[in-house]
């Protein structure tokens, strides 16, 4: 994987000023677009498409400081039909307009060229576990919300508070298979996963595929496939989150498994009064790689 994502770093330097065969990429690495963004995403703090303006932005710097072309010009050859788009997206990054950098020579904001490397880590085992499902339904109580990658997510806490108590244990009950108890399910996550990208969030449980739904709830067909189900124990949410992240940091990395579209999925196993403490299982859809 690290190997293939400096593959992509190369392709974009490559084609700053043409579009990025993305998919003909990942299947020329053995992996799939999806999986390539997500773990991109995930490495390196940013969207593949913020990485890419950024470069863009960089350079096109460069062209606009030295005065040789007007910047209608400039624009069109960055990928930009105009030289409002261009100057949006240039001030979004150097804080400036064209114009005002062509007149003053600044204020320049680089973004450098990234280079992943394998760094020794991995001295806490991971328990996880490879799981075969068949088809099975999430139903529950489904919202869009704003994806947060860091501390409690006001907007799935006010999304649950605004559920009456009974019906929690109303969706327990109608819970029949794995994975168990009332699940927190995150769903049409954007590849890139950025920050305050919108996602569907479920508040329900699992039941089998035979199994009907109330018409009241919302519903979520999962196919088929395997799950990669990674047990967390401590400090909530933070020890969950950072078990995220290390999914892509060293499991993936280490695994011949890679992450396939699909809801992921948090189970809480038992937890302190106050839910400062908990353990856990986040479950994501996985495939060979």
């Amino acid at each position: 994987m690290i190997s293939a994502l400096n593959r992509l770093v190369a392709l974009v330097e490559e084609r700053l000023t043409g579009e990025l065969d993305l998919a003909g990429l990942a299947g020329a690495v053995g992996t799939t677009e999806y999986h390539l963004r997500r773990m991109f995403s995930s490495l390196s703090g940013m969207p593949l498409s913020e990485y890419v303006r950024r470069r863009r932005m960089t350079v096109a710097a460069a062209d606009v400081v030295r005065g040789e072309d007007d910047l209608l010009a400039i624009a069109v050859r960055y990928g930009y039909g105009s030289t409002e788009a261009f100057g949006r997206a240039f001030r979004a990054v150097h804080g400036a307009s064209p114009g005002e950098v062509r007149r003053d020579g600044g204020p320049l904001r680089t973004q450098p060229q990234l280079r992943f490397r394998l760094t020794v880590e991995g001295n806490t085992p991971v328990d996880t576990r490879v799981v075969d499902r068949p088809a099975f339904r999430l139903v529950g109580h489904a919202t869009r919300v704003p994806l947060q990658h860091r501390g409690v997510n006001p907007h799935i806490q006010r999304h649950i508070a605004a559920l009456p108590a009974e019906e929690h244990q109303r969706l327990k009950d109608l819970g029949d298979t794995e994975p168990t108890g009332l699940l927190q399910v995150s769903d049409d996550v954007d590849p890139d996963a950025a920050e305050g990208s919108e996602l569907t969030y479920l508040h329900g449980v699992a039941v089998s595929g035979d199994t009907p739904a109330p018409d009241d709830l919302d519903a979520i067909e999962v196919p088929a496939g395997r799950w990669a189900v990674f047990r967390t124990t401590g400090a909530y949410p933070r020890v969950l989150q950072d078990a995220w992240a290390a999914t892509a940091t060293e499991w993936f990395p280490a695994n011949p498994w890679r992450l396939r579209p699909g809801p992921s999925i948090v189970t809480i196993l038992d937890r302190a009064p106050d839910f400062s403490t908990a353990t856990c299982e986040l479950w994501l859809p996985v495939e060979p790689a």
